[in-house]
C-alpha cells in the first residue's frame, strides 16, 4: 500500500515560510524557483495565506473525514469492549496507542485486524482494516459517537436486522465495503485509484488523507505562484481565474430581494444553468459512480460521474430521497435552486456548518413577518418548535444514527400520500393520524391549490406501476421547460421501454438541452434501437463536450457494424470507444464495469473479449447474476447453451435466492428441450420474484405448453391481479382462454386490453370475431 507523502511534503515545506514584500510564501514556491504545473501543495501550504478560513477548516468534519488511527483521532471505545452480532463475538483492544478489532474474518473465522484509519466524526465513527494486498475496508460495526444521553457512546452493527455472514458481498470485508472504491474519493484528497487488474491488487494513493481544500478548489501550485506574482516588483500575473481551477464566486455581488408580484426572495443576477459550486459539492454530495479521475472543481458532474436519476428504489415518486441519495439530487429538484441559491448560500464552506441557527438560515432570504408567524406554519406553541426544515426538509435515517434532510426543500403534500403512498412531514411527525387527515389540514389552511414545485409525482408513480398513461405523463414531464432538468432527464430515461413516433422528437430536443445529465438521459431513451435508424440522431453526440454523453452515446451505438458508419463519423466513435474502455478499465475491480465492458464486446462482435470480461466479473464477485446471465447469453448466441448451463447453475450456488439466474436456466433448459427442467426454473423465478410481470407470464406459458392449462390461466389470473394493465399477460389470457373454449372470458380480457390499446386493428377485429362467436 502506497500512501502518496505529497501532502507530507508540503506541510514540511509549509514549516519553512520566508517573507517576500510582506507575502508569506513557503520555500518552496519563492520567486526563484519554478513549481510544476497543476500539482498538489497541500493544505498546509493554503494556510499560509487564507489563516481564517484555516481556523475554520480545522474544526470540520471535511478536516476529519479520514485520520490515521491515533490516540487523538479514535472516539470508540478499544478498552477490551466487545459487541455481539448473530453469534459473533467481536472484540476491541488497545496495544501500544494501536488499535485492534478481533472479529469474523474474509473466512468467518474470528481473527484480529489492526484499525489503521478512522472515517468519520460525528454522528459515528468507523474503521477502516487494510490488507496485504492494497484492499482497505471499513468494519460494519461503528462507534456511535452521540452524546450518551441521546443514545450514543456504544459499538453497534451498520446492518443490525439482517445477519450479515463472510461471504455476504456486504460483508466488511468483500467487494460492497472496499474504501479504495466505494469512500476513498469522498473522504480524501486527490484519490487515485491504482488498481492493477493483472494480480487484483490496489495500490491506492492521495494527495491529502482528508477533505483538504484542494479537493473543492483544485490543485493549488498555480495558485501558489500567482500568490507569488503579486508581491513581486516585476511580472505580475493578471490571470483573472488567480491560478485557480475554478473561480467558486457566484455569489460575488449578489444581493435577494422581494420580488414585487409575489413577495418571495428574488436574486438580483439570474444564475447559470449548470453552477459551478453546485456542481463542485455535488462530485461528494451526490448519488453517482465515477468513470473517470480527470475530474475538474466547477465543471459539470457528469462529465467523470455517471449521476442517479430519480429512479425506483431511489427516491420516492414525487422526488423525496428514499434510499441514500445524499444532497445533490433532492436539490437541484428543488426551487431554490432553480432561483439561484447555491450551498454555502446556507452552509459555510470551510466550517461546513449552516451560516445561522435554526430557522435564521431560511430568514437571511424569507421575511419573518410572512413565514415566521402562526398563519404560515400553524404550529404556534408547540414543544418542540415546529421549525422550516421541520415542514420543507423532513428527516431519514440512514447508517442507524445518521439523520439527513432532505435538501429538495419542498411543500409537504399529504394529499399525494393518499393518491400515490409516498411519505410526508405532517405524517412524519403525526403518526396516529392518517394521511387523509394531514391532506384535509392542509386544505383548510391554504386551500385546494398546493402543487408546489415538484409537479411529476404522478408520472415517475405511473411508469413504476406499468400503467397505461406512463408514457403520456412521463412526456408531460420531459417537455416541460420549468420542471427541474433532473427531473426531465429521469423522465427520459423512464421512457425507454416506451419510444414511440409519437415521442421520439422529445429525446431529439433531450439531446440539444444544456444540461448534461438531460442528454444523457436522451441517449437512455433511445439505447436498444436499431443503431443503424438512429445513427444520425446520436452520432453528433459522439463529439459532445461532456464524456460522460460522448461514453453514452457510443454505447447506444455499439452495435452498429463499421461498414455502416458515416465515414466522418467513425474518428469520433472510435475515439469515444477508447474512452468507454478507459472507464471501465478505472472500475476493473468491480464486475458491474467488467460486465458492463463484455456487453459492449458483445455488440462489437468481439466474443472472445467479452466472455473474458464477463468471467472476470464473475471472478471478482460470484454473486454478480448479471455476469452470468450475460455470459450465458453469450453462449447462447455461440451455440454453446451446455457452457450456459453449467455458467448459471454455478452462479445459483452462490446467488440461489436470484430470479433472474433461475429464469435465464430455465430459457437455457427450454432450448436444450428440456420442458419439465426448465418450468421448475421458471416457477422459482416467479416465486422468488411474484411483483416481476414477465417472469409470472414466462411461467404461465411454461405450463401452457405443457398442456397444464387450468395452472397457466391461474398464474395469469393472479398476475393480472398485481400488474392490471399488463399487456402480456392480457393477450395470454385471451388466446389460452379462447383455445379453451372459454369464449366469454377470452372476450372480457380482449376487451380489457382493447381499452390500452385501441388503435391495434388486429385486436380489434380479434375482439369482434369472439362477440360474433358469442352469438
Amino acid at each position: 500500500m502506497v500512501l502518496t507523502t505529497v501532502a507530507a511534503l508540503a506541510g514540511a515545506l509549509a514549516l519553512l515560510l520566508v517573507t517576500e514584500g510582506g507575502f508569506v510564501l513557503p520555500n518552496a514556491f519563492r520567486s526563484s524557483d519554478v513549481a510544476p504545473a497543476l500539482a498538489f501543495v497541500g493544505s498546509e501550504t493554503c494556510a499560509g495565506c487564507h489563516q481564517a478560513e484555516t481556523a475554520l477548516w480545522k474544526g470540520s468534519q471535511h478536516k476529519h473525514a479520514m485520520q490515521h488511527a491515533t490516540g487523538a483521532s479514535v472516539l470508540g471505545n478499544f478498552d477490551d469492549a466487545s459487541f455481539d452480532y448473530f453469534g459473533v463475538h467481536s472484540r476491541f483492544l488497545r496495544k501500544d496507542n494501536r488499535f485492534f478489532v478481533e472479529t469474523d474474518g474474509p473466512d468467518g473465522k474470528l481473527a484480529t485486524f489492526e484499525v489503521k484509519y478512522t472515517f468519520g466524526v460525528d454522528p459515528l465513527q468507523q474503521y477502516l482494516i487494510e490488507f496485504p494486498d492494497g484492499r482497505i475496508q471499513a468494519l460494519s460495526i461503528a462507534w456511535d459517537s452521540r452524546p450518551k444521553d441521546q443514545g450514543g457512546q456504544r459499538w453497534f452493527h451498520l446492518y443490525p436486522d439482517e445477519e450479515i455472514k463472510h461471504d455476504d458481498v456486504l460483508h466488511w470485508t468483500k467487494l460492497n465495503q472496499n474504501w479504495n472504491f466505494m469512500c476513498a474519493e469522498c473522504h480524501s484528497t486527490g484519490v487515485r485509484k491504482n488498481y492493477d487488474a493483472t494480480n487484483d491488487r490496489f495500490q491506492t494513493t492521495w494527495a491529502e488523507i482528508s477533505v483538504g481544500c484542494e479537493a473543492c478548489h483544485g490543485k493549488g501550485s498555480d495558485h501558489v505562484k500567482w500568490a507569488q506574482s503579486q508581491r513581486s516588483w516585476f511580472g505580475k500575473d493578471n490571470d483573472p481565474r488567480r491560478g485557480l481551477a475554478v473561480l467558486l464566486n457566484e455569489r460575488d455581488g449578489v444581493t435577494w430581494h422581494p420580488d414585487p408580484k409575489t413577495g418571495n426572495p428574488q436574486r438580483s443576477v439570474a444564475p447559470a444553468m449548470t453552477r459551478r459550486e453546485v456542481e463542485t459539492c455535488g462530485l461528494c454530495h451526490a448519488r453517482r459512480g465515477q468513470f473517470s479521475e480527470d475530474w475538474v472543481p466547477g465543471q459539470p458532474l457528469s462529465d467523470t460521474h455517471t449521476v442517479s436519476l430519480l429512479a425506483r428504489g431511489l427516491y420516492h415518486a414525487d422526488g423525496q430521497m428514499r434510499d441514500e441519495v445524499y444532497n445533490y439530487g433532492p436539490f437541484k429538484q428543488s426551487k431554490m435552486f432553480a432561483a439561484g441559491v447555491t450551498c454555502s448560500d446556507c452552509h459555510d464552506p470551510h466550517a461546513a456548518k449552516l451560516r445561522a441557527p435554526g430557522d435564521g438560515v431560511c430568514l437571511q432570504c424569507h421575511a419573518s413577518d410572512k413565514y415566521e408567524v402562526a398563519s404560515h406554519n400553524r404550529h404556534e406553541g408547540v414543544t418542540p418548535a415546529v421549525t422550516c426544515a421541520s415542514c420543507h426538509m423532513p428527516v431519514s435515517t440512514y447508517m442507524v444514527v445518521d439523520k439527513r434532510h432532505d435538501h429538495s426543500l419542498r411543500v409537504p403534500r399529504p394529499d399525494l400520500s393518499v393518491k400515490l403512498g409516498s411519505p410526508n412531514a405532517c405524517n412524519n411527525c403525526h403518526t396516529d393520524k392518517s394521511a387523509q387527515w394531514a391532506a384535509d389540514a392542509i386544505e383548510r389552511w391554504h386551500g385546494p391549490v398546493r402543487k408546489g414545485f415538484q409537479n411529476y409525482a404522478e408520472a415517475f408513480q405511473a411508469s413504476w406501476t406499468d400503467r397505461p398513461d406512463a408514457a403520456m405523463l412521463l412526456a408531460v414531464v420531459a417537455a416541460s421547460p420549468t420542471a427541474p432538468a433532473i427531473a426531465r432527464a429521469s423522465a427520459l430515461s423512464e421512457l425507454h421501454s416506451r419510444v414511440s413516433p409519437t415521442n421520439i422528437e422529445l429525446a431529439r430536443k433531450g439531446l440539444a438541452d444544456p444540461d448534461p445529465m438531460v442528454r444523457v438521459a436522451a441517449l437512455d431513451m433511445l439505447d436498444g434501437l436499431p443503431g443503424d435508424r438512429i445513427w444520425p440522431l446520436v452520432s453528433p453526440r459522439l463529439s459532445d463536450p461532456s464524456r460522460g454523453v460522448r461514453i453514452r452515446a457510443v454505447s447506444v451505438l455499439a452495435d452498429v457494424p463499421l461498414a455502416n458508419q458515416a465515414v466522418s463519423d467513425r474518428a469520433a466513435f472510435e475515439q469515444a470507444s477508447a474512452e468507454f474502455i478507459a472507464a471501465q478499465h478505472l472500475n476493473a475491480d468491480r464486475p458491474e464495469a467488467r460486465s458492463t465492458l463484455g456487453n459492449f464486446y458483445t455488440r462489437r462482435r468481439l466474443t472472445a473479449d467479452a466472455e473474458s470480461e464477463y468471467r472476470a466479473a464473475l471472478r471478482l464477485s460470484p454473486h454478480y447474476a448479471p455476469a452470468a446471465i450475460n455470459l450465458a447469453d453469450l453462449y447462447r448466441q455461440l451455440g454453446r447453451d451446455g457452457d450456459g448451463e453449467t455458467v448459471l447453475r454455478t452462479a445459483i450456488t452462490s446467488s440461489g435466492q436470484d430470479a433472474g439466474l433461475h429464469h435465464a436456466l430455465g430459457l437455457t433448459l427450454t432450448r436444450q428441450k428440456r420442458p419439465s427442467d426448465a418450468l421448475n426454473e421458471f416457477r422459482t423465478a416467479s416465486e422468488l420474484e411474484p411483483d416481476r410481470s414477465r417472469y409470472a407470464y414466462v411461467y404461465a406459458v411454461a405450463l401452457h405448453s405443457s398442456d397444464r392449462i387450468t395452472e397457466s390461466i391461474d398464474v395469469l389470473k393472479k398476475n393480472l391481479a398485481r400488474h392490471p394493465d399488463d399487456r402480456e399477460t392480457l393477450s395470454a389470457l385471451v388466446t389460452f382462454n379462447r383455445d379453451s373454449g372459454n369464449i366469454g372470458a377470452a372476450l372480457e380480457y380482449a376487451e380489457q386490453l382493447s381499452r390500452l390499446a385501441p388503435n391495434d386493428r388486429e385486436l380489434n377485429r380479434l375482439t369482434d370475431d369472439l362477440r360474433a362467436r358469442l352469438k
